[in-house]
């Protein structure tokens, strides 16, 4: 029975594998790459994540000084597109070849030289992504030279590996039909673009106190600012609320800086402007790289449970004066995030890269006040009436060492 052979195939929907029946032999050496070989997105997703991981470059031809930084959405294209490998396997005809075969027929170096090459065609793959949706390349002619430009990108690269287009799809379909080189695959894939295999995350850290709860006031003064900067019942892994706060707000600060650097891409500018909501507020945006509690929220919590620590009985004079500041800090920023709210949805809004940069502009600068504060009255320093959550930490790191141990 003639070998059966692997298409993959990349729609909007996502990657599906297909089977096509008919011997190699047949396989056309030459066909449109593009339509047949995509192994990338059309997507371009920036991760962060969630988490803070960088993410290589890798620098293809393109316009003049373009560098494209590869999308998760490659790394993982590989992982989901074999996801029923299983059922391939059994569907598999006698002439095919069996798993062990297959991983006999794929050398280490074979299969590292495969998963290159993979990471290659994904790259190409989203920097002609950002040139087709660039507003001065909507004409159809420009179109068509870009697309016409990714199939000869692909070709070259597939040329350069000593690779057929027919050679590619049966790497494809052997990587598919045997986990162990599957699994190989994966982390190879993993190795080159730096980005984890979906499903093999890393778990979270464990928490972790910031302040060993034996150095907190004792009683509801201590549980209370414990609330703060330890842990509290409903936040992402149980972290504290100032702590939580800060974490979304290094994510809004990233995003909105992210957001700057194409000025001229309307679409970037508008999904780092989500990127920013979803750090804020996740009931805006509900998905996004931030921890999905928000900061404003977090900081809210911070400055309520710190004054009702300050109200507890038993607190200090130096708990209630460190509290009043830190509970000002953080509603500051609460308020500060208001005003980034509002600038990210305007430049969600924006029908031109022109109106949009100039809004981001300024999303940047207010997102680096949530931390950093502002100098309202031009005096050289930041007050607690002025301050962000940084200066909140500070305060909380001078109330804990004020306290008298017994």
């Amino acid at each position: 029975m003639a070998a059966r052979r692997g298409a993959l195939r990349f729609n909007r929907g996502g990657p599906t594998l297909t089977l096509q029946t008919g011997p190699p032999a047949h396989q056309p050496s030459v066909s449109p790459p593009f339509q047949r070989i995509d192994p990338g997105s059309a997507f371009l997703e920036y991760q962060a994540g969630v988490i803070g991981r960088l993410i290589r470059f890798t620098t293809l031809s393109g316009s003049a000084g373009e560098t494209v930084r590869r999308s998760p959405i490659v790394a993982s294209a590989a992982v989901v597109v074999l996801a029923a490998a299983s059922p391939i396997v059994a569907q598999t005809p006698a002439g095919s070849p069996a798993p062990a075969a297959a991983a006999k027929a794929m050398s280490h170096e074979d299969l590292m030289t495969f998963a290159k090459t993979h990471v290659a065609i994904g790259v190409a793959r989203d920097s002609s992504a950002v040139r087709l949706a660039s507003i001065r390349n909507t004409k159809p002619e420009s179109q068509a030279e870009l697309r016409d430009s990714l199939r000869s990108q692909i070709a070259e690269i597939l040329h350069h590996n000593g690779m057929t287009e027919g050679d590619y799809e049966h790497k494809i379909y052997l990587v598919s039909v045997d986990p162990a080189l599957r699994k190989d695959f994966d982390a190879m894939v993993a190795e080159i673009s730096g980005v984890p295999t979906p499903g093999l995350l890393p778990p979270p850290p464990p928490h972790v106190n910031v302040i060993p709860p034996a150095d907190l006031p004792p009683g509801a003064v201590g549980t209370h600012i414990g609330h703060v900067v330890n842990a509290f019942n409903d936040t992402p892994n149980g972290d504290g609320l100032l702590t939580v706060a800060i974490n979304e707000a290094k994510v809004a600060i990233q995003h909105a800086g992210l957001a700057g650097r194409q000025p001229n891409n309307l679409d970037a500018m508008k999904l780092h402007a989500g990127h920013v909501l979803n750090a804020l507020d996740p009931t805006i945006v509900p998905t996004g790289p931030g921890l999905g509690y928000g900061m404003k929220k977090a900081a809210i919590g911070a400055a309520t449970h710190i004054e009702l620590a300050a109200k507890a009985p038993g607190a200090s004079q130096n708990v209630q004066t460190h509290a009043a500041h830190i509970a000002q800090a953080a509603k500051n920023s609460a308020m500060r995030a208001d005003s980034v709210i509002a600038i990210a949805k305007q430049v969600q809004a924006a029908t031109s890269p022109a109106d949009a940069a100039a809004l981001v502009s300024r999303m940047a600068s207010m997102s680096e006040q949530l931390m950093a504060g502002f100098d309202a009255n031009g005096d050289g320093r930041v007050t607690p009436e002025e301050g962000g959550l940084q200066l909140a930490q500070d305060h909380v790191k001078m109330l804990v060492a004020g306290e008298k141990k017994p």
